[in-house]
């Protein structure tokens, strides 16, 4: 199904979107990639959303990506006394400790033993979403004495953030492994890791996945924002996870840190996800507030790969309503010449190679040419990808033999995947390319294509010939290409 825009956009699935038919209306109205969110919903549940997606994707006959999100550890406080919260006052002193007695105005439970030993007087914890902080006084292997910097209601198992040091905690949980290899055997396309702190994290997650799916780490941490060169060159992608960025530091840190992922991601020529609250109020209501707006088109503005939605597709009243909203903002975005002029001054440069040079020259044909589209061979999807980086103003089609490449392409901008047979001569890729764009209707018979491909032929990594092509068969086979 063709876009008429090129950032992508990605729907969490959940109760409010799980059957066939909501499904179906999220992709018509624009969703490319669905996530599939492993901190709800067990094994079975995902099971039967995979194998709707791929229904669906056989029936309008067009790659859709799928993304599973790892849960990551989650470290949370005890209980207290009764089931009942109570009122921390700022100056208050207040222990976290690994007692399991119910907890009090005095204390609670904090049972994880590797935040006592990670944590130093002065360092601070953030509790329930970051509505209490705490700052550290003293600390042992077992406690944590604090004093309440901000106050207010702690109750059972509410979430604990340490954004000051680097917990010696592996990003993959007990619950991760297995839910690891349940959706890897599935056959989903990117795996989304949460609580990435460093690039060990990463390849330690690709060693379990073995190739079997795309690997993107969700930079959640300030750690992981210290760490981002390292991280992003193991990684295959990047989400902005702007919620727990927000919460660990201070909420005005986040556009610049945004903006600056963004970019690196593109000069890398890896797919960027900017997410949470971008549609927030839509959860319960049909419109979008004016600044939800303004956000969504500011990371659009900004060079992203792909914008997401997660209560508002998952669990909204409006879910299709929220992807066709994206939509509308995407297309109105990218159809204002200040967009292109943004885009363009923003591109980099960051490679030296024959693949590099024959993605540029592309763009530049396709810019001071009448050309209509831009037709890339792509094994391992590394050409599309380049492609994408340079950001045309004429669309890409992305052909590839492996269905597996074009839906993991389905989260690249501005990629229109199509899965090819086998080819073995350029002249044989030419004319798949013509075909492809002329039933994508991006050319006609009388328009011309830039086609690149690698020879040999399905070698990944060869990309180093570039044709423009016309979309006449006739005048192809009456050519002396080969």
């Amino acid at each position: 199904m063709r876009r008429h825009r090129n950032v992508k956009i990605v729907a969490t699935l959940g109760p409010a979107s799980n059957d066939y038919a909501m499904i179906r209306k999220l992709v018509e109205a624009g969703a490319d990639v669905f996530r599939l969110n492993m901190s709800h919903g067990d094994h079975a549940e995902i099971k039967v959303r995979h194998e709707i997606i791929r229904q669906v994707e056989k029936d309008l006959n067009s790659p859709i990506g799928i993304l599973a999100d790892l849960q990551g550890p989650k470290l949370r406080v005890g209980v207290f006394a009764n089931d009942e919260g109570v009122d921390l006052i700022p100056g208050a002193d207040f222990r976290l400790d690994l007692s399991d007695e119910p907890g009090d105005v005095n204390r609670v439970q904090l049972p994880h033993t590797e935040i006592f030993d990670a944590l130093e007087p002065g360092a601070h914890l953030l509790v329930n979403d970051g509505k209490i902080k705490l700052r550290v006084k003293d600390c042992g292997a077992k406690f944590a004495n604090c004093e309440v910097i901000v106050g207010g209601v702690i109750s059972n198992r509410k979430g604990v953030n340490v954004p000051d040091v680097t917990l010696p905690l592996a990003a993959l949980s007990p619950k991760d492994l297995k839910d690891l290899e349940f959706v890897c055997e599935l056959g989903v396309d990117w795996l989304a890791l949460s609580f990435v702190q460093r690039a060990a994290d990463v390849e330690e997650a690709r060693k379990l996945c073995n190739g079997r799916a795309a690997i993107l780490s969700k930079i959640e941490k300030p750690n992981a924002v210290k760490a981002f060169d390292e991280i992003l060159a193991v990684s295959d992608g990047i989400m902005v996870a702007r919620g727990d960025l927000g919460v660990e530091l201070p909420v005005q840190n986040v556009p610049p840190i945004q903006k600056r992922l963004i970019r690196e991601c593109r000069a890398a020529a890896k797919p960027v996800i900017v997410a949470t609250q971008m549609l927030e109020s839509m959860i319960d209501s049909p419109m979008p507030t004016r600044a939800e707006v303004s956000d969504v088109a500011t990371a659009i503005y900004e060079g992203t790969d792909a914008i997401m939605l997660s209560a508002e597709s998952a669990a909204g009243s409006y879910p299709v309503e929220a992807v066709t909203t994206m939509s509308n903002v995407a297309a109105e975005v990218e159809a204002d010449p200040a967009y292109t002029d943004v885009i363009e001054a923003t591109r980099r440069t960051s490679g030296k190679t024959v693949a590099d040079g024959i993605v540029s020259a592309a763009r530049e044909i396709a810019e001071t040419t009448d050309v209509k589209a831009i037709c890339c061979f792509t094994q391992s999807g590394t050409t599309a990808a380049l492609v994408a980086r340079e950001r045309p103003r004429v669309p890409i089609v992305a052909m590839t033999s492996a269905i597996e490449i074009a839906r993991r392409l389905c989260l690249t901008w501005g990629t229109n995947c199509v899965v090819t047979g086998n080819v073995t001569r350029f002249k044989e890729a030419v004319i798949a390319a013509v075909r492809a764009a002329k039933s994508e209707d991006l050319a006609d018979e009388s328009d011309m294509v830039v086609v690149t491909a690698g020879v040999p032929f399905n070698t990944p990594g060869t990309t180093n010939i570039l044709r423009v092509a016309p979309c006449s068969e006739k005048l192809i086979f009456a050519s002396d290409a080969d």
